[in-house]
Protein backbone atom coordinates (compact mmCIF):
# COMPACT_ATOMS: atom_id res chain seq x y z
CA UNK A 1 0.00 0.00 0.00
CA UNK A 2 1.43 3.42 -0.98
CA UNK A 3 1.66 6.29 1.50
CA UNK A 4 -1.08 8.08 -0.42
CA UNK A 5 -3.39 5.05 -0.27
CA UNK A 6 -2.64 4.60 3.40
CA UNK A 7 -3.53 8.26 4.07
CA UNK A 8 -6.96 7.92 2.47
CA UNK A 9 -7.77 4.85 4.57
CA UNK A 10 -6.26 6.01 7.84
CA UNK A 11 -7.46 9.00 9.87
CA UNK A 12 -4.85 11.51 11.05
CA UNK A 13 -5.36 10.31 14.59
CA UNK A 14 -5.89 6.65 13.74
CA UNK A 15 -2.59 5.01 14.67
CA UNK A 16 -3.71 4.06 18.16
CA UNK A 17 -7.06 2.66 17.00
CA UNK A 18 -7.73 -0.79 15.53
CA UNK A 19 -11.52 -0.82 15.23
CA UNK A 20 -13.70 0.86 12.62
CA UNK A 21 -15.52 4.09 13.39
CA UNK A 22 -19.29 3.82 13.54
CA UNK A 23 -20.55 5.54 10.33
CA UNK A 24 -23.02 7.50 12.41
CA UNK A 25 -20.17 8.62 14.66
CA UNK A 26 -18.19 9.73 11.62
CA UNK A 27 -21.14 11.82 10.41
CA UNK A 28 -21.66 13.19 13.93
CA UNK A 29 -17.98 14.04 14.25
CA UNK A 30 -17.34 15.58 10.84
CA UNK A 31 -17.43 19.32 10.16
CA UNK A 32 -16.39 19.42 6.50
CA UNK A 33 -19.96 19.96 5.36
CA UNK A 34 -19.84 23.46 6.84
CA UNK A 35 -16.18 24.34 7.51
CA UNK A 36 -15.14 23.82 3.88
CA UNK A 37 -15.88 27.50 3.39
CA UNK A 38 -12.55 28.11 5.17
CA UNK A 39 -10.54 26.36 2.46
CA UNK A 40 -8.67 29.53 1.43
CA UNK A 41 -7.79 30.40 5.04
CA UNK A 42 -6.54 26.84 5.59
CA UNK A 43 -4.34 26.96 2.51
CA UNK A 44 -3.03 30.39 3.49
CA UNK A 45 -2.19 29.18 6.98
CA UNK A 46 -0.48 26.02 5.69
CA UNK A 47 1.66 27.94 3.19
CA UNK A 48 2.87 30.32 5.88
CA UNK A 49 3.51 27.40 8.20
CA UNK A 50 5.58 25.64 5.52
CA UNK A 51 7.74 28.75 5.18
CA UNK A 52 8.17 28.83 8.96
CA UNK A 53 9.24 25.15 8.99
CA UNK A 54 11.75 25.87 6.25
CA UNK A 55 13.26 28.71 8.28
CA UNK A 56 14.02 26.32 11.16
CA UNK A 57 15.27 23.51 8.90
CA UNK A 58 12.38 21.07 9.28
CA UNK A 59 11.71 21.50 5.55
CA UNK A 60 14.16 22.24 2.80
CA UNK A 61 13.37 25.18 0.56
CA UNK A 62 12.63 22.73 -2.24
CA UNK A 63 10.17 20.83 -0.05
CA UNK A 64 8.49 24.05 0.99
CA UNK A 65 8.17 25.10 -2.65
CA UNK A 66 6.67 21.73 -3.51
CA UNK A 67 4.16 22.05 -0.67
CA UNK A 68 3.28 25.58 -1.82
CA UNK A 69 2.70 24.40 -5.35
CA UNK A 70 0.53 21.54 -4.15
CA UNK A 71 -1.50 23.80 -1.87
CA UNK A 72 -2.11 26.18 -4.77
CA UNK A 73 -3.47 23.24 -6.73
CA UNK A 74 -5.73 22.26 -3.83
CA UNK A 75 -7.06 25.80 -3.57
CA UNK A 76 -7.69 25.91 -7.32
CA UNK A 77 -9.78 22.75 -7.08
CA UNK A 78 -11.97 24.33 -4.41
CA UNK A 79 -12.31 27.51 -6.45
CA UNK A 80 -13.31 25.60 -9.59
CA UNK A 81 -15.61 23.16 -7.76
CA UNK A 82 -13.51 20.19 -8.82
CA UNK A 83 -12.30 19.16 -5.35
CA UNK A 84 -13.52 15.62 -4.70
CA UNK A 85 -14.42 15.00 -1.09
CA UNK A 86 -13.35 11.61 0.26
CA UNK A 87 -15.70 9.67 2.59
CA UNK A 88 -13.06 9.73 5.33
CA UNK A 89 -12.50 13.49 5.22
CA UNK A 90 -13.49 14.88 8.62
CA UNK A 91 -12.93 18.58 8.14
CA UNK A 92 -11.33 21.11 5.82
CA UNK A 93 -7.91 20.52 7.37
CA UNK A 94 -7.83 16.75 6.88
CA UNK A 95 -9.40 17.07 3.43
CA UNK A 96 -6.77 19.54 2.27
CA UNK A 97 -3.89 17.52 3.71
CA UNK A 98 -5.23 14.30 2.18
CA UNK A 99 -5.50 15.93 -1.23
CA UNK A 100 -2.07 17.56 -0.86
CA UNK A 101 -0.59 14.11 -0.20
CA UNK A 102 -2.26 12.76 -3.33
CA UNK A 103 -0.78 15.60 -5.42
CA UNK A 104 2.81 15.85 -4.10
CA UNK A 105 3.40 12.58 -2.25
CA UNK A 106 4.84 11.81 1.16
CA UNK A 107 6.59 15.15 1.64
CA UNK A 108 3.13 16.49 2.50
CA UNK A 109 3.40 14.50 5.73
CA UNK A 110 6.08 16.90 6.97
CA UNK A 111 3.72 19.86 6.92
CA UNK A 112 2.01 18.91 10.16
CA UNK A 113 5.27 18.78 12.12
CA UNK A 114 4.75 20.54 15.44
CA UNK A 115 1.27 21.63 14.41
CA UNK A 116 -1.98 20.34 15.87
CA UNK A 117 -5.46 20.66 14.50
CA UNK A 118 -6.08 22.45 17.80
CA UNK A 119 -4.02 25.48 16.75
CA UNK A 120 -4.67 25.00 13.03
CA UNK A 121 -8.45 25.17 13.24
CA UNK A 122 -8.60 28.28 15.42
CA UNK A 123 -6.04 29.97 13.16
CA UNK A 124 -8.28 29.29 10.17
CA UNK A 125 -11.35 30.64 11.97
CA UNK A 126 -9.53 33.82 12.94
CA UNK A 127 -8.21 34.37 9.41
CA UNK A 128 -11.64 33.73 7.90
CA UNK A 129 -13.42 35.96 10.41
CA UNK A 130 -10.98 38.84 9.89
CA UNK A 131 -11.78 38.78 6.17
CA UNK A 132 -15.52 38.60 6.83
CA UNK A 133 -15.33 41.38 9.41
CA UNK A 134 -13.83 43.70 6.80
CA UNK A 135 -16.78 42.94 4.51
CA UNK A 136 -19.31 43.48 7.29
CA UNK A 137 -17.67 46.77 8.23
CA UNK A 138 -18.01 47.91 4.64
CA UNK A 139 -21.71 46.99 4.52
CA UNK A 140 -22.34 48.77 7.84
CA UNK A 141 -20.60 51.91 6.62
CA UNK A 142 -22.70 51.81 3.47
CA UNK A 143 -25.90 51.64 5.54
CA UNK A 144 -24.85 54.59 7.69
CA UNK A 145 -23.91 56.50 4.55
CA UNK A 146 -27.28 55.90 2.89
CA UNK A 147 -29.18 56.97 6.02
CA UNK A 148 -27.08 60.11 6.54
CA UNK A 149 -27.34 61.11 2.86
CA UNK A 150 -31.10 60.73 3.02
CA UNK A 151 -31.21 62.81 6.20
CA UNK A 152 -29.25 65.53 4.44
CA UNK A 153 -31.58 65.64 1.45
CA UNK A 154 -34.90 65.43 3.33
CA UNK A 155 -34.11 67.78 6.20
CA UNK A 156 -37.18 69.97 5.57
CA UNK A 157 -39.69 67.18 6.26
CA UNK A 158 -41.41 67.40 9.66
CA UNK A 159 -43.10 64.54 11.48
CA UNK A 160 -44.39 63.66 14.94
CA UNK A 161 -41.91 62.33 17.46
CA UNK A 162 -43.25 59.66 19.81
CA UNK A 163 -42.75 58.45 23.35
CA UNK A 164 -44.75 55.45 24.57
CA UNK A 165 -46.00 55.33 20.94
CA UNK A 166 -47.98 58.48 21.72
CA UNK A 167 -47.45 61.73 19.76
CA UNK A 168 -45.03 63.84 21.80
CA UNK A 169 -43.28 66.70 19.99
CA UNK A 170 -42.65 67.73 16.38
CA UNK A 171 -39.29 66.67 14.95
CA UNK A 172 -37.57 66.48 11.61
CA UNK A 173 -37.77 63.21 9.66
CA UNK A 174 -34.00 63.60 9.32
CA UNK A 175 -33.69 63.74 13.10
CA UNK A 176 -35.41 60.36 13.33
CA UNK A 177 -33.13 58.95 10.61
CA UNK A 178 -30.04 60.17 12.43
CA UNK A 179 -31.22 58.69 15.72
CA UNK A 180 -30.94 55.21 14.23
CA UNK A 181 -27.82 56.04 12.25
CA UNK A 182 -26.02 56.90 15.48
CA UNK A 183 -26.94 53.49 16.92
CA UNK A 184 -25.34 51.92 13.87
CA UNK A 185 -22.37 54.28 14.22
CA UNK A 186 -21.84 52.98 17.76
CA UNK A 187 -22.01 49.45 16.33
CA UNK A 188 -19.33 50.39 13.82
CA UNK A 189 -17.13 51.65 16.65
CA UNK A 190 -17.68 48.45 18.64
CA UNK A 191 -16.86 46.30 15.61
CA UNK A 192 -13.60 48.15 15.14
CA UNK A 193 -12.85 47.77 18.86
CA UNK A 194 -13.01 43.98 18.76
CA UNK A 195 -10.66 43.59 15.78
CA UNK A 196 -7.40 43.86 17.82
CA UNK A 197 -8.49 40.93 20.00
CA UNK A 198 -9.44 38.91 16.92
CA UNK A 199 -6.24 39.81 15.09
CA UNK A 200 -3.84 37.56 17.05
CA UNK A 201 -2.25 34.33 15.91
CA UNK A 202 -2.56 31.03 17.81
CA UNK A 203 -0.48 29.13 15.24
CA UNK A 204 2.55 27.52 16.85
CA UNK A 205 0.73 26.73 20.10
CA UNK A 206 0.61 23.06 19.13
CA UNK A 207 -1.92 20.80 20.80
CA UNK A 208 -1.68 22.76 24.08
CA UNK A 209 1.92 22.82 25.37
CA UNK A 210 3.63 24.84 22.65
CA UNK A 211 5.88 24.14 19.67
CA UNK A 212 8.74 21.62 20.07
CA UNK A 213 10.99 23.00 17.30
CA UNK A 214 11.48 26.64 18.38
CA UNK A 215 9.37 28.03 15.57
CA UNK A 216 9.35 31.81 15.21
CA UNK A 217 5.72 32.53 16.01
CA UNK A 218 6.00 36.30 15.59
CA UNK A 219 7.35 36.05 12.03
CA UNK A 220 4.75 33.38 11.29
CA UNK A 221 2.00 35.67 12.59
CA UNK A 222 3.30 38.53 10.46
CA UNK A 223 3.35 36.29 7.37
CA UNK A 224 -0.31 35.49 7.99
CA UNK A 225 -1.22 39.16 8.41
CA UNK A 226 -1.89 38.99 12.15
CA UNK A 227 -0.91 41.93 14.36
CA UNK A 228 0.43 39.78 17.18
CA UNK A 229 0.51 36.36 18.82
CA UNK A 230 -1.47 34.79 21.64
CA UNK A 231 1.04 34.61 24.47
CA UNK A 232 -0.11 31.42 26.21
CA UNK A 233 -0.38 28.18 24.23
CA UNK A 234 -3.09 26.65 26.43
CA UNK A 235 -5.16 29.80 26.04
CA UNK A 236 -4.38 29.93 22.34
CA UNK A 237 -6.01 26.61 21.46
CA UNK A 238 -8.98 27.04 23.81
CA UNK A 239 -9.90 30.69 23.35
CA UNK A 240 -13.17 31.34 21.57
CA UNK A 241 -13.89 34.66 23.23
CA UNK A 242 -13.43 36.37 19.88
CA UNK A 243 -16.35 34.35 18.52
CA UNK A 244 -18.53 35.11 21.54
CA UNK A 245 -17.64 38.78 21.21
CA UNK A 246 -18.55 38.77 17.52
CA UNK A 247 -21.86 37.07 18.29
CA UNK A 248 -22.53 39.61 21.03
CA UNK A 249 -21.70 42.45 18.66
CA UNK A 250 -24.04 41.00 16.03
CA UNK A 251 -26.80 40.54 18.61
CA UNK A 252 -26.68 44.19 19.65
CA UNK A 253 -26.39 45.43 16.06
CA UNK A 254 -29.40 43.41 14.95
CA UNK A 255 -31.30 44.58 18.03
CA UNK A 256 -30.77 48.11 16.73
CA UNK A 257 -31.78 46.90 13.28
CA UNK A 258 -34.93 45.35 14.72
CA UNK A 259 -36.00 48.61 16.39
CA UNK A 260 -35.28 50.51 13.16
CA UNK A 261 -37.40 48.00 11.24
CA UNK A 262 -40.19 48.15 13.82
CA UNK A 263 -40.51 51.93 13.47
CA UNK A 264 -40.68 51.62 9.69
CA UNK A 265 -43.23 48.81 9.90
CA UNK A 266 -45.45 51.01 12.06
CA UNK A 267 -44.92 54.05 9.85
CA UNK A 268 -45.85 52.00 6.76
CA UNK A 269 -49.28 50.99 8.08
CA UNK A 270 -52.33 52.67 6.55
CA UNK A 271 -53.08 54.23 9.94
CA UNK A 272 -49.78 56.14 9.75
CA UNK A 273 -49.00 56.24 6.04
CA UNK A 274 -45.65 57.95 6.55
CA UNK A 275 -43.60 55.60 4.35
CA UNK A 276 -44.02 52.91 1.72
CA UNK A 277 -41.41 50.23 1.06
CA UNK A 278 -40.56 49.73 -2.59
CA UNK A 279 -41.88 46.69 -4.44
CA UNK A 280 -38.36 45.23 -4.43
CA UNK A 281 -38.56 44.79 -0.65
CA UNK A 282 -42.26 43.94 -0.22
CA UNK A 283 -44.50 40.96 -0.87
CA UNK A 284 -48.20 40.34 -1.32
CA UNK A 285 -50.74 38.10 0.33
CA UNK A 286 -51.74 34.69 -1.01
CA UNK A 287 -55.39 35.46 -0.27
CA UNK A 288 -55.80 39.25 0.03
CA UNK A 289 -54.95 41.01 -3.24
CA UNK A 290 -54.83 44.47 -1.68
CA UNK A 291 -51.98 43.65 0.72
CA UNK A 292 -48.44 45.01 0.43
CA UNK A 293 -46.44 43.53 3.25
CA UNK A 294 -43.09 44.89 4.50
CA UNK A 295 -41.58 41.40 4.67
CA UNK A 296 -38.03 42.69 4.36
CA UNK A 297 -38.46 44.72 7.54
CA UNK A 298 -40.16 41.86 9.35
CA UNK A 299 -37.31 39.52 8.42
CA UNK A 300 -34.80 42.06 9.69
CA UNK A 301 -36.75 42.20 12.95
CA UNK A 302 -36.86 38.41 13.14
CA UNK A 303 -33.13 37.89 12.55
CA UNK A 304 -32.30 39.56 15.85
CA UNK A 305 -33.91 36.70 17.79
CA UNK A 306 -32.08 34.12 15.73
CA UNK A 307 -28.68 35.72 16.35
CA UNK A 308 -29.38 36.20 20.06
CA UNK A 309 -30.18 32.48 20.28
CA UNK A 310 -26.90 31.56 18.59
CA UNK A 311 -24.95 33.68 21.04
CA UNK A 312 -26.60 32.25 24.15
CA UNK A 313 -26.41 28.72 22.79
CA UNK A 314 -22.68 28.89 22.18
CA UNK A 315 -22.07 30.47 25.59
CA UNK A 316 -23.81 27.47 27.14
CA UNK A 317 -21.42 25.19 25.22
CA UNK A 318 -18.45 27.08 26.64
CA UNK A 319 -19.40 27.65 30.25
CA UNK A 320 -18.53 24.25 31.68
CA UNK A 321 -15.50 23.29 29.60
CA UNK A 322 -12.24 22.24 31.25
CA UNK A 323 -8.94 23.74 30.10
CA UNK A 324 -7.57 23.70 26.53
CA UNK A 325 -9.22 21.98 23.58
CA UNK A 326 -12.40 19.93 23.87
CA UNK A 327 -14.50 18.73 20.96
CA UNK A 328 -17.39 20.84 22.24
CA UNK A 329 -15.52 23.75 20.64
CA UNK A 330 -16.49 22.38 17.23
CA UNK A 331 -19.88 23.92 18.03
CA UNK A 332 -18.36 27.35 17.39
CA UNK A 333 -18.50 27.30 13.59
CA UNK A 334 -22.13 26.73 12.65
CA UNK A 335 -23.49 29.60 14.78
CA UNK A 336 -20.63 31.84 13.69
CA UNK A 337 -21.02 31.07 9.99
CA UNK A 338 -24.78 31.54 10.12
CA UNK A 339 -24.40 34.74 12.11
CA UNK A 340 -21.92 36.23 9.64
CA UNK A 341 -24.15 35.26 6.70
CA UNK A 342 -27.16 36.81 8.43
CA UNK A 343 -25.28 40.02 9.22
CA UNK A 344 -24.00 40.48 5.67
CA UNK A 345 -27.45 39.88 4.20
CA UNK A 346 -29.28 42.01 6.79
CA UNK A 347 -27.03 45.02 6.35
CA UNK A 348 -27.40 44.89 2.59
CA UNK A 349 -31.18 44.43 2.76
CA UNK A 350 -31.52 47.32 5.21
CA UNK A 351 -29.46 49.51 2.90
CA UNK A 352 -31.69 48.56 -0.01
CA UNK A 353 -34.86 49.23 1.96
CA UNK A 354 -33.84 52.68 3.17
CA UNK A 355 -32.36 53.76 -0.16
CA UNK A 356 -35.58 52.92 -2.06
CA UNK A 357 -38.10 53.89 0.62
CA UNK A 358 -40.85 56.31 -0.41
CA UNK A 359 -41.85 58.88 2.19
CA UNK A 360 -45.14 60.81 2.38
CA UNK A 361 -44.42 64.22 3.94
CA UNK A 362 -48.04 65.32 3.58
CA UNK A 363 -49.21 62.46 5.85
CA UNK A 364 -46.48 63.22 8.36
CA UNK A 365 -47.59 66.86 8.43
CA UNK A 366 -51.25 65.90 8.88
CA UNK A 367 -50.28 63.89 11.95
CA UNK A 368 -48.81 66.94 13.66
CA UNK A 369 -51.36 68.02 16.29
CA UNK A 370 -51.35 71.34 18.11
CA UNK A 371 -51.35 69.49 21.43
CA UNK A 372 -47.75 68.55 20.55
CA UNK A 373 -46.88 72.22 21.17
CA UNK A 374 -48.03 72.11 24.81
CA UNK A 375 -44.41 72.14 25.96
CA UNK A 376 -43.74 75.14 23.71
CA UNK A 377 -46.65 76.89 25.44
CA UNK A 378 -45.03 76.19 28.82
CA UNK A 379 -41.66 77.38 27.48
CA UNK A 380 -43.30 80.63 26.35
CA UNK A 381 -44.01 81.56 29.95
CA UNK A 382 -40.55 80.33 31.05
CA UNK A 383 -39.12 83.00 28.74
CA UNK A 384 -41.18 85.53 30.71
CA UNK A 385 -39.51 84.44 33.94
CA UNK A 386 -42.10 81.98 35.24
CA UNK A 387 -40.63 78.77 36.82
CA UNK A 388 -41.08 75.73 34.58
CA UNK A 389 -42.91 73.69 37.23
CA UNK A 390 -45.52 76.44 37.34
CA UNK A 391 -45.70 76.83 33.55
CA UNK A 392 -46.08 73.07 33.11
CA UNK A 393 -49.20 73.22 35.32
CA UNK A 394 -50.55 76.24 33.43
CA UNK A 395 -50.03 74.56 30.06
CA UNK A 396 -51.78 71.46 31.38
CA UNK A 397 -54.80 73.56 32.32
CA UNK A 398 -54.83 74.92 28.74
CA UNK A 399 -54.79 71.37 27.37
CA UNK A 400 -57.65 70.38 29.66
CA UNK A 401 -59.63 73.45 28.59
CA UNK A 402 -59.15 72.64 24.88
CA UNK A 403 -60.23 69.05 25.48
CA UNK A 404 -63.34 70.18 27.33
CA UNK A 405 -64.29 72.47 24.44
CA UNK A 406 -63.27 69.85 21.82
CA UNK A 407 -60.98 72.33 20.11
CA UNK A 408 -57.28 72.50 19.22
CA UNK A 409 -54.90 74.28 21.61
CA UNK A 410 -54.29 76.87 18.91
CA UNK A 411 -58.03 77.64 18.81
CA UNK A 412 -58.08 78.95 22.38
CA UNK A 413 -58.48 82.70 22.14
CA UNK A 414 -56.10 85.15 23.75
CA UNK A 415 -58.87 86.19 26.14
CA UNK A 416 -59.44 82.58 27.20
CA UNK A 417 -55.68 82.07 27.68
CA UNK A 418 -55.51 85.20 29.83
CA UNK A 419 -58.36 83.91 31.97
CA UNK A 420 -56.17 80.87 32.69
CA UNK A 421 -53.08 83.05 33.32
CA UNK A 422 -52.82 86.81 32.93
CA UNK A 423 -49.18 86.65 31.84
CA UNK A 424 -50.17 85.43 28.37
CA UNK A 425 -49.92 88.32 25.89
CA UNK A 426 -50.63 88.71 22.18
CA UNK A 427 -47.30 87.23 21.07
CA UNK A 428 -48.34 83.84 22.49
CA UNK A 429 -50.03 83.14 19.16
CA UNK A 430 -46.55 82.72 17.60
CA UNK A 431 -46.21 79.49 19.58
CA UNK A 432 -48.50 77.66 17.15
CA UNK A 433 -45.79 77.09 14.51
CA UNK A 434 -44.25 73.64 14.02
CA UNK A 435 -41.25 74.95 12.09
CA UNK A 436 -40.49 77.44 14.84
CA UNK A 437 -40.89 74.70 17.45
CA UNK A 438 -38.32 72.38 15.89
CA UNK A 439 -35.86 75.19 15.24
CA UNK A 440 -35.97 76.38 18.84
CA UNK A 441 -34.36 73.06 19.78
CA UNK A 442 -30.97 74.02 18.40
CA UNK A 443 -28.64 72.70 21.09
CA UNK A 444 -26.33 69.85 20.03
CA UNK A 445 -28.43 66.76 19.43
CA UNK A 446 -31.65 68.65 18.86
CA UNK A 447 -34.10 68.62 15.97
CA UNK A 448 -33.39 72.16 14.67
CA UNK A 449 -32.00 72.38 11.15
CA UNK A 450 -28.58 73.49 12.40
CA UNK A 451 -28.44 70.64 14.94
CA UNK A 452 -29.46 67.98 12.42
CA UNK A 453 -26.98 69.30 9.86
CA UNK A 454 -24.28 68.86 12.48
CA UNK A 455 -25.43 65.27 13.13
CA UNK A 456 -25.22 64.46 9.42
CA UNK A 457 -21.67 65.84 9.23
CA UNK A 458 -20.59 63.81 12.27
CA UNK A 459 -22.02 60.63 10.77
CA UNK A 460 -20.39 61.20 7.40
CA UNK A 461 -17.05 61.91 9.06
CA UNK A 462 -17.10 58.36 10.48
CA UNK A 463 -17.10 56.91 6.98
Amino acid sequence: MSNEEHFTKQKLWGGRFTGETDPLMHAYNQSLSYDKRMYAADVHGSKAYARALARIGVLTNEEADKIHSGLDAVKNEWETNTFKIHPQDEDIHTANERRLTEIIGSVAGKLHTGRSRNDQVVTDVRLWLLEQTALVEGYLKELIGVISNRADKEIDVLMPGYTHLQPAQPIRWSHWLCSHAFSFANDLERLRDLIPRLNKSPLGCGALAGHPFSIDRETLASDLGFKGVIENSMNGVADRDFIVEWLMWATLTLTHMSRFAEDLIIYSTSEFGFVTASDAYSTGSSIMPQKKNPDSLELLRGKSGRIFGQMTGFLMSLKGLPSTYNKDLQEDKEPLFDCVDSMKASLQIATGVISTLNIHPENMKKSLGMDMLATDLADYLVRKGVPFRETHHISGRCVAFAESKKIQLSEITLEQLQEIDSRFTEDVMKVWDFEASVDRRNAIGGTARSAVERQVKVLQSLL
